[in-house]
């Protein structure tokens, strides 16, 4: 999935400007298609759900593990 790797950078380099929606839309995802992605993101342990500015997810640390 090329959509879901390039939410994850954007989301990365982001650092909470702005928010999930907004950074879908700027990849020309729909409002569905970005709560997808964030889904699988979350189930894969790669983001956390937490308040960072705008954003409400987080990318966690690769050698960060709970």
């Amino acid at each position: 999935m090329e959509a879901k790797e390039a939410f994850y950078q954007l989301l990365h380099t982001n650092n909470g400007q702005l928010n999930e929606s907004d950074l879908g839309e700027q990849m020309g995802l729909t409002e569905d298609e970005t709560q997808q992605i964030i889904s699988t993101l979350l189930s894969e342990n790669k983001i956390e759900f937490k308040n960072n500015r705008s954003c409400s997810y987080s990318v966690l640390k690769a050698n960060r593990k709970k």
